[in-house]
């Protein structure tokens, strides 16, 4: 019965998707019409074939659900790559305008690529990497199979199909025109539905643990999961003009869409960017280790910090503006409270090395979790420092908050991810090991030095930026205009861009020692039972 429903539905959504591409009102929309209509049609026939097929539940305790998990780990290297890829052409293109190529009409230029490789690496890179990684560490630390059966294989289908969508609509140039550039309504409304669904399958997933405690990766993976959908919901609040069309009426304008903006943006940074992947580091980097997390109290109470502090953070981007001075500077100061539990986690991470710190020397895996976790650190004390008002005068519209994310997303994120795919590879594919671990330390030296180099450009080039802006003559008149600054700015920008270079080809290495894991490693013996004590 419930493969005829499957059919029915896809049925459906595939006729209603021809549909909407014959009275499509825009181009996006037909295009992203198409799209569905195909993947719905092709979903449609697949089960079409296994309509004759009985749905035999599988057994909880026969095995971890870890097909969705290497397929996980398979797109996060894939989406990783194409981020990268595309954020160090775009950085060319700030150096050589003339990559801005004409003949394209305009769907290769800047304004539409940028978008494309935020939301490639935070989402499609970031975001897989979170949903592999969760559904990995609750099936281990809670000795249960993912809930719901094939609904994980939904939230991750249906998370690429959302990405596809975003990035085509980005290149054709639909988007809802915010600080974001967020995809249209009717994506915004797919993701809410991949995002509900993964909330039911991690929280269920919980729910009938064998174990009785929850691991405190758990509860960052949760928290984030929770507060994302939250955040998404309120911030993309939209009117349709048509159920034929991309356009939509916004809920908030002015300075409360602005506010609202800035609550979802620093949120996204705060849960998706940092509790996500504290719970990637809490269970990771003491596997890695083989050693216990060194604090659990302290993991917890800087979990509570964390999540209460964060929430308030992002009016302190909206220093000198509209919004009124009470509200930044609430922002402000939880952001300065914030360095605290921050560290916390921090001190905690680097702390479950003790006693296992000769690693460093010969785990190059390890060495790029530990250097993560120093770039967390200085990333959560750099942040709330920039958050002060005075500092922020000088920061705000430079690239030195350029060099702040970037130092941030590719020295913690970016490096944490390729730790823990480097663990998960040999593991979900049965293998004794890594292909090769000096590819590993390859990988790690390209990367460091790629991201030392763009931070250090940015930097430097953000606070020249800023002191040129509000450089004044003898008689009060600004001395330099906005050229001059763009002109002044280009060395540090064909720095920047090598920087890229060095970090997108260590992301193609760790690309290609993960393909010859799994096809060249020798696979794991299977476990023998133990003899008998003499």
């Amino acid at each position: 019965m419930w493969n005829y429903l499957k059919l029915a539905l896809l049925g459906g959504v595939a006729l209603f998707a021809a549909i909407a591409a014959n009275y499509a009102r825009d181009p996006a929309y037909m295009v992203h019409a198409i799209i569905v209509m195909l993947v719905a049609g092709g979903f449609f026939l697949w089960a079409l074939r296994r309509t004759d097929e009985y749905d035999v539940p599988s057994d909880p305790g026969l095995s971890y659900f870890d097909g969705v998990v290497r397929a996980g780990v398979i797109a996060t290297a894939f989406w990783g790559v194409v981020g990268f890829l595309v954020g160090t052409f775009i950085a060319f293109q700030l150096a050589f305008p003339a990559l801005n190529f004409e003949w394209a009409q305009g769907y290769l230029n800047f304004g539409r690529l940028r978008p494309l490789h935020t939301s490639a690496v935070i989402f499609a890179f970031g975001g897989n990497a979170l949903l592999c990684t969760s559904f990995y560490v609750v099936q281990r630390t809670s000795a249960a199979r993912l809930w719901g059966g094939n609904l994980a294989w939904f939230v991750f289908w249906g998370y690429q199909l959302f990405i596809v969508l975003a990035a085509t609509g980005y290149l054709l140039g639909s988007t809802q025109s915010k600080e974001y550039a967020e995809p249209e309504w009717y994506i915004d409304l797919w993701l809410t539905i991949v995002w509900l669904a993964y909330l039911a399958v991690f929280l269920g997933t919980i729910l009938k643990r064998k174990e009785p405690h929850i691991y405190v990766a758990n509860w960052f993976y949760l928290s984030f999961i929770v507060t994302i959908a939250m955040l998404h919901v309120v911030n993309n609040l939209s009117i349709p003009v048509s159920i034929f069309g991309s356009k939509s009426v916004q809920v908030f304008s002015g300075v409360q869409d602005a506010m609202t903006q800035w609550w979802y943006g620093h949120n996204a940074v705060g849960f998706f960017l940092t509790a996500g992947f504290l719970g990637m580091m809490y269970y990771f980097v003491p596997k890695q280790a083989e050693r216990p997390v060194f604090s659990y109290k302290l993991s917890i109470i800087h979990f509570w910090a964390l999540i209460f502090l964060y929430i308030w953070a992002g009016p302190h981007h909206l220093h000198y503006t509209a919004l009124p001075d009470w509200a930044s500077t609430l922002g402000m100061v939880f952001s300065v409270v914030l360095w605290m539990p921050s560290w916390g986690g921090m001190i905690n991470g680097l702390m479950t090395l003790s006693g296992a710190w000769d690693k460093l020397r010969t785990d190059p895996v390890i060495r790029m979790m530990v250097i993560s976790i120093g770039f967390y650190g200085m990333s959560t004390f750099e942040g709330p420092m920039m958050s002060i008002r005075a500092v922020n005068s000088l920061s705000h519209y430079t690239d030195w908050t350029i060099g702040h994310v970037h130092s941030g997303a590719l020295g913690w994120n970016g490096m944490i991810t390729f730790g823990a795919l480097y663990f998960l590879t040999p593991r979900l594919w049965q293998r004794e090991r890594l292909y090769s671990l000096s590819l590993v330390s390859w990988h790690f030296w390209l990367a460091t030095i790629g991201i030392v180099l763009y931070a250090a450009a940015m930097w430097v080039t953000g606070i020249m930026e800023g002191l040129m802006w509000r450089e004044v003559d003898a008689n009060g008149f600004l001395v330099n205009s906005f050229a001059d600054t763009v002109a002044a700015k280009f060395p540090m920008y064909v720095v920047r861009a090598l920087g890229g270079v060095l970090y997108l080809t260590g992301a193609l290495i760790m690309v290609y020692n993960l393909w010859m894991t799994v096809r060249r490693s020798p696979a794991k013996a299977p476990a023998s039972a133990m003899a008998p004590a003499e």
